[in-house]
């Protein structure tokens, strides 16, 4: 199992970091405190999972516990696990400008620039001991995507991940997903009494649903519109597309369709399939159904 530790300076792009390590497959933790990392990675360790590459926040937040941010290193050094450290910077100009931009408290002072002095002091032992240092100042996400991506993987191709997921309208809009396709156009096999306490995995569900030929059609548009942007995507660093189906509980029309593209893409690339209301949505027609 492999650790990096991802510091640096308040500002300079560490959340945008964690964010490119988890697309490219890394298990990311932000601002665990310091005593019960031991205690993670331990548990990441005896994941069923087999998780291989793990990627930990820690950063000057850690002098609020009264801990110094350079004990972690000094405890992983005593653990069996392959670690290097990752350290973010960025000019202080431009770290103030940022701050007064977003207008958020630095998290080491009320004051920025003492906030920025006092971070540099903090962390300066982790920088000593950094195996990788990025200068952030005039670096766009892209480039920090690809300058990550080219230290950590050295050449490995880096595969799209596709989260396909369905929901229910009355439940909100996942606010996660980059595509939501509305089902609610076609008709609801809620109102058969056969289908309604069945759900899209079932195939009299599918059935139902796909025999609106409208529902295929959608269906290829939506592979032939996926296999036309992913590419472009990859291009622009993107590495995590959700793809999500709504329909009015989350149980049927969504579910059905959300399992259809599953399997015309999961031959393609890494797919996950999930159902956000699948399980509630079938508690409340059973609630309801059972009270008349």
């Amino acid at each position: 199992m492999y650790i990096l530790i991802v510091t640096g300076l308040s500002g300079a792009g560490k959340s945008t970091a964690l964010s490119i390590l988890e697309d490219i497959g890394f298990v990311c933790a932000d601002n665990i405190p310091c005593q019960l990392v031991k205690q993670y990675l331990d548990l990441c360790a005896g994941s069923s999972n087999e998780l291989q590459r793990i990627a930990l926040v820690i950063d000057s937040r850690e002098s609020l516990f009264g801990y110094n941010p350079l004990e972690t290193f000094k405890e992983l050094q005593s653990l069996e696990y392959s670690h290097d450290i990752m350290f973010l910077e960025c000019d202080d100009a431009v770290l103030q400008r940022r701050y007064s931009e977003t207008r958020r408290r630095h998290p080491m002072d009320d004051d920025v620039l003492k906030g920025i002095m006092l971070e540099h002091e903090i962390l300066a032992p982790l920088r000593d001991k950094a195996k990788y240092i990025l200068d952030t100042t005039n670096m766009k996400p892209r480039e920090l995507s690809q300058i990550i991506e080219g230290l950590l993987l050295r050449g490995e191709n880096v595969p799209m991940r596709l989260i396909i997921s369905s929901f229910g309208f009355k439940r909100g809009i996942p606010q996660n997903a980059d595509f939501v396709f509305d089902m609610r156009y076609t008709p609801n096999p809620f109102y058969e009494d056969d289908l309604r306490e069945l759900s899209g995995r079932d195939r009299p569900v599918r059935d139902f649903v796909f025999s609106d030929e409208r529902v295929a059609c959608q269906l290829d548009q939506i592979v032939n519109m996926m296999e036309f942007m992913i590419p472009a995507f990859m291009e622009q660093g993107k590495r995590r597309i959700m793809i999500a189906f709504g329909c009015t509980g989350g149980r049927h029309r969504s579910v059905a369709m959300a399992e259809a593209l599953h399997e015309r893409l999961r031959n393609e690339y890494a797919v996950i399939l999930e159902h956000r209301d699948l399980i509630d949505e079938a508690d409340e027609i059973r609630e309801r159904f059972k009270k008349q």
